[in-house]
C-alpha cells in the first residue's frame, strides 16, 4: 500500500483508518455513549430532589446544574458533526452557540423534567451516531488552533467529558449521604468473589 519512493500514498492512510475504525465504529460509540448516560439518569433518578440544589462549594454547579450540563453536552457537537458537517472551526460562533446553553443551566427544572432532558438526548444523540459511516468518523476537522482531530476523537470527547462530571455527581452523592450505584454493584461483585474463594468446611 505504499508509493514506489516509499512514502504512504493517501489512499493506504484512508485504508488504514477505515480499518482500524472497525475495531471501534459508529455502533461501539453510539452503545458506549448510551451505556455512560443511562448511568448518569440513574444518578439523577437516585437523588432525592430536594438535594437537586446540593453544591460542593459556592462556586460550583449544583447537582441539578450539572446534569442539565450533561444534557447539553452532546448539543455542540451534534451541531459541528451532525447539522454543519463542518471541516475545520474557524469561524465558528463557539459563545453565540455554547452562551445560551451556559444561561440554560441556571434554569429552575423539576427532577422529572431533568432526567426527561438526560433521557431524550441520549436516544437523539445515540441515535444519530448509529448511522454515521466509519469513513465519515475517520474524516478530519481543523480545529481553531489548526491541529487537526479525527471527528472519531472529537465525538468520543463527548461520553469523556460526560465521565468527568459524572464522577463529580458521585462525590456529591457521598457528601449528601448516597453510596453511588456503581459502587455498590462493585461491592456486591467484590462480595461475591471473596465468598466464592472462601474454603468450603468439611463435612
Amino acid at each position: 500500500m505504499a508509493a514506489r519512493n516509499g512514502a504512504v500514498t493517501d489512499a493506504a492512510l484512508r485504508f488504514a483508518t477505515i480499518g482500524v475504525m472497525t475495531y471501534y465504529g459508529a455502533k461501539d460509540l453510539a452503545a458506549s455513549f448510551r451505556t455512560v448516560r443511562d448511568n448518569t439518569i440513574k444518578i439523577a433518578e437516585e437523588v432525592g430532589e430536594e438535594h437537586y440544589g446540593f453544591r460542593a462549594t459556592p462556586e460550583t454547579r449544583s447537582i441539578a446544574e450539572t446534569l442539565v450540563h450533561i444534557a447539553n453536552i452532546p448539543k455542540i457537537a451534534y451541531e459541528v458533526h451532525g447539522n454543519r458537517k463542518l471541516t475545520t472551526l474557524a469561524g465558528f460562533d463557539f459563545m453565540g452557540f455554547i452562551g445560551p446553553l451556559i444561561a440554560e443551566e441556571k434554569n429552575k427544572f423539576s427532577k422529572a423534567e431533568i432526567v426527561a432532558r438526560l433521557t431524550s438526548g441520549r436516544d437523539q444523540f445515540a441515535g444519530w451516531l448509529d448511522g454515521v459511516s466509519d469513513d465519515f468518523l475517520g474524516q478530519s476537522v481543523m480545529g481553531p488552533n489548526n491541529q487537526a482531530k479525527s471527528r472519531f476523537e472529537m465525538l468520543l470527547g463527548v461520553k469523556e467529558h460526560e465521565m468527568h462530571h459524572r464522577g463529580q455527581l458521585m462525590l456529591m452523592e457521598r457528601m449528601i449521604g448516597l453510596v453511588p450505584h456503581l459502587t455498590r454493584q462493585m461491592q456486591a461483585r467484590l462480595n461475591q468473589m471473596q465468598a466464592q474463594a472462601q474454603p468450603t468446611s468439611a463435612s
